[in-house]
C-alpha cells in the first residue's frame, strides 16, 4: 500500500515521506530559479564510463556539487579539467535519491567568456557605427581569379582543407600563402601585419583575392580575428578578403568587415573558386550544343555529298586529267631544278674565287715562324746563363756568411747552462756549466774564474 502524498497546508502533525519531500524541494527550486550562470573553479572531475561529467564547483567560500549530461559534454569545444576557471549555465536543483543540492549543467565556457562577449559587442557597434561594415562597400570577387592568397597559419588544418578544396575545383589556380599565426596575444596585430603585406605584393604576385582562414575553437580561440587593426586592415586592402574563421556558427569582427563571409575555410576556397567551378558547367552545356551542332552540320555534308555524288565525272576522264596535270607540274620541277641547279653552280664558282683570294701564303709564314723560333731559343739562353752566374754568386756569398765557416778558422760559440750564448764574463760566475760548439765537434767546461 503508498504512502500517503503529501500536499502542502495539510494539518500539523501529519508525516511527509522523505521521497515526497525531496521532489517537493526538487521542484520548488527548479520553479524558483531560472537557468543562469555560475562562475568558479572545477574541482572532484570524475569522468563515468556513459559519458556524464560529475564535478564540484568552487570559490573561497563554498561550493556546489554538479552534474553534466552526455549529450551537453560532448558538444564542449574544450577538454574540461581540474583547475578550471568556468561559467557554468545551469538549473539548480536536488538530486532526490541522496538529498544533495547540485547543479544541472547545460553548457560550460571558460571564465571571462562573458566579458569578452560584452567586448566583442561594443566593437561592432562601434565599428559598424563607423560604416565600416557597410554592404555598399562590399566588393564583388574576380570571377576568374590570376591567384588565391591565404593569410593563415601553416600548421593550421585550415590550409589544408582549403588546398584540398581549390585542388578538387581549381587544380591550375596558383595558391600563395602569406603565414601568420591565428591564435595568441599578438595573434590579431599579426595578422593584420600580413594582410598588410599581402596586399602590397599583390599585383606583384598576380594575387586577385585573399582568404582569412581558421578552424574551429573556443571564443578565446578566436579571440585575434575581433581584432581592431584587422578590421580596419580587411577595409584598406586593395583586393577582395573572404573571410573563414571558425564553424557556421562563429562570427566574429572580420566576418563583418570582409567583402565576403564564408562559413569554413573550405567554403571560403569554394567561394573564390566558384567562378572556376560555374565555368565546368557552361562548358559542359557548350559541349553538348557543340556536339548537337556538329552533329547537324554533319548530316547538312552528308545530304551535300549525296547530291553531289550524283554531278561526278566518269573515273577514266578524271584520271585523264589528273594524268595531265601531273605531266605539267613534272616539267614545272624539272625547269625550276634546272634553274636552281645553276644557280648554285655559279655561286659555287664565286666562292671558290673569294676563296683562293683569301688563301694564306704558308711558304712565307712557316719562314718568319722558323725566325722567330731561333730567336726565342737564343734569347732564352742567354737569359739562362746570366741568372746561372746570378745564382753562383749569390751562393758564394752565402757560404762566406755560413757560422760554420767561421768556426773552421779556429772560432768558438759559448753557451751557459740554459743555452743562451755567452758574449761577455761577467755573465757567467765560476762553478758554471759552460758548452762550447767548436768548427767539429763540442766541449763541456765548467768556470774557474772570470777575467773582465
Amino acid at each position: 500500500m503508498s504512502e500517503p502524498e503529501f500536499v502542502p497546508g495539510a494539518p500539523t502533525g501529519q508525516a511527509v515521506p522523505v521521497s515526497t519531500l525531496n521532489r517537493l524541494v526538487r521542484e520548488t527550486l527548479e520553479r524558483s530559479f531560472p537557468l543562469l550562470w555560475v562562475g568558479g573553479e572545477v574541482s572532484n572531475l570524475t569522468r563515468a564510463p556513459s559519458g556524464h561529467l560529475y564535478f564540484t564547483l568552487k570559490d573561497a567560500q563554498a561550493q556546489v556539487r554538479c552534474t553534466m549530461w552526455r549529450n551537453r559534454a560532448q558538444l564542449l569545444p574544450f577538454r574540461l579539467e581540474n583547475g578550471m576557471k568556468v561559467e557554468a549555465r545551469a538549473l539548480v536543483t536536488l538530486y532526490e535519491m541522496r538529498g544533495d543540492f547540485q547543479l544541472n549543467v547545460e553548457n560550460l565556457r571558460r571564465a571571462g567568456l562573458g566579458n569578452l562577449f560584452e567586448a566583442f559587442t561594443r566593437l561592432k557597434e562601434r565599428l559598424e557605427a563607423e560604416g565600416l561594415f557597410d554592404p555598399a562597400a562590399k566588393r564583388p570577387l574576380p570571377r576568374f581569379p590570376r591567384a588565391v592568397g591565404v593569410v593563415t597559419s601553416p600548421a593550421a588544418a585550415a590550409l589544408r582543407d582549403v588546398l584540398a578544396a581549390l585542388a578538387r575545383r581549381a587544380p591550375h589556380l596558383p595558391v600563395v600563402i602569406y603565414p601568420a599565426p591565428v591564435q595568441g596575444l599578438d595573434a590579431g596585430p599579426a595578422l593584420a601585419a600580413m594582410l598588410a603585406t599581402a596586399g602590397a605584393r599583390a599585383a606583384e604576385d598576380g594575387v586577385d583575392v585573399l582568404l582569412l582562414v581558421r578552424g574551429g575553437g573556443s571564443m578565446e580561440d578566436l579571440w585575434a580575428f575581433n581584432d581592431e587593426t584587422l578590421a580596419r586592415a580587411i577595409r584598406t586592402c586593395p583586393v577582395p578578403v573572404v573571410s573563414g574563421v571558425g564553424h557556421e556558427t562563429d562570427f566574429t569582427i572580420a566576418d563583418f568587415a570582409a567583402d565576403l563571409r564564408a562559413t569554413t575555410p573550405t567554403m571560403a576556397a569554394e567561394l573564390a573558386s566558384a567562378g572556376f567551378h560555374a565555368a565546368q558547367a557552361e562548358l559542359a552545356t557548350l559541349a553538348h550544343h557543340l556536339q548537337h551542332g556538329l552533329r547537324r552540320r554533319v548530316e547538312q555534308a552528308a545530304q551535300r555529298l549525296d547530291r553531289a555524288a550524283l554531278q561526278l565525272v566518269h573515273p577514266r576522264e578524271r584520271l585523264h586529267r589528273a594524268t595531265r596535270e601531273i605531266d605539267g607540274l613534272r616539267e614545272k620541277l624539272r625547269g625550276a631544278a634546272r634553274q636552281q641547279i645553276a644557280r648554285d653552280r655559279q655561286r659555287l664558282a664565286q666562292l671558290a674565287l673569294r676563296l683562293r683570294a683569301h688563301r694564306p701564303e704558308l711558304q712565307a709564314r712557316q719562314g718568319r715562324i722558323d725566325r722567330l723560333g731561333t730567336d726565342l731559343a737564343r734569347s732564352l739562353a742567354h737569359l739562362l746563363d746570366g741568372r746561372r752566374q746570378r745564382l753562383g754568386a749569390l751562393a758564394s756569398h752565402l757560404q762566406h756568411l755560413d757560422p760554420r765557416a767561421v768556426l773552421a778558422r779556429g772560432y768558438a760559440i759559448v753557451r751557459d747552462g740554459q743555452g743562451q750564448v755567452v758574449r761577455r764574463s761577467k755573465a757567467v760566475a765560476p762553478g758554471d756549466a759552460l758548452a762550447i760548439e767548436l768548427g767539429e765537434g763540442r766541449i763541456a767546461a765548467e768556470v774557474r774564474t772570470t777575467i773582465d
